[in-house]
Parts: structure tokens; sequence; C-alpha cells
């Protein structure tokens, strides 16, 4: 009897958080007032910069959110990546650089996430010092 009741907890506590994770998705794939979407801009901006991501952003972009859980990593990647393709574009950069990852990163990520982000950077020897602003603006 008591499996029965453990086990039926367990289904509900699996299915809820699996139902909140659709329907975020859900509301991102709803219009807004431009008529696209927050996934329509996300890979508007992965496809019109696609051609600026060289092997080194990726693997920098891959290694960036490999401490995000398998489950959610890919998902990560790509709003990451939207975020990154939409500075570039509006910067009207030539490259994706280190700088535009980083950055990218601290505004698509919540700051929550950060100090994640901070201790990957000082695992890869990379300096946080100049990003410090970003980290700034991203906490207002």
């Amino acid at each position: 009897m008591w499996l029965l009741v453990v086990w039926s907890f367990i289904m509900v506590i699996l299915m809820a958080i699996g139902g909140f994770f659709m329907f975020r998705k859900f509301l991102k794939s709803l219009p807004k007032e431009d008529g696209k979407s927050e996934l329509d801009w996300q890979n508007y901006y992965i496809n019109k910069t696609l051609h600026l991501w060289n092997d080194e952003a990726k693997q920098l972009l891959n290694e960036l959110v490999s401490p995000v859980p398998e489950l959610f990593r890919q998902q990560a990647k790509e709003s990451i990546a939207g975020k990154i393709s939409e500075l570039a574009v509006k910067e009207k950069a030539k490259s994706i650089t280190e700088e535009l990852i980083i950055r990218g990163y601290i505004v698509a990520t919540p700051k929550r996430d950060h100090k994640f982000l901070r201790k990957k950077l000082a695992e890869m020897n990379i300096d946080v010092t100049p990003y410090e602003k970003y980290f700034a603006e991203s906490q207002k």
C-alpha cells in the first residue's frame, strides 16, 4: 500500500516538473506584438550569423554550457547562442569572439547562474575582470 502511495507521489512530482518545462517552451513559442515568437527570433539570429561561428567559438560555447545538466544543455545552448547572435547582428560583428560569447552568456542567463559561469571561466584561466560591468548590468 505504501509503495503505491509513494510511487504515485513521485509520478505526480515528475509530471509537474515536466509540465512546467513544457509550459515554458509553449510560452516562448507564442507570437508577440510583432507576430514572431521568442523562438522565431532566436532562430532568425542564429541563422543570420551562422557563417560567423568558427570552430573555436563553438567549442568555447560547448565548454561554457558543460555545467548545465545534460537534459537541458541543448536548449540552454540554443538560447545562449541566440542571444550571442543577436548581439553580433546588432553590433555588426565580423566574427563571434570570446568577448561576445561571454557577454552573450551573461545576458542570456539569470543572475543565479553567473556563479557557475565565473567558476567555469576560472577553470579555463579566463580573466573575469573585463566582464564585471556586464555582470553588474545584468543584476539590474
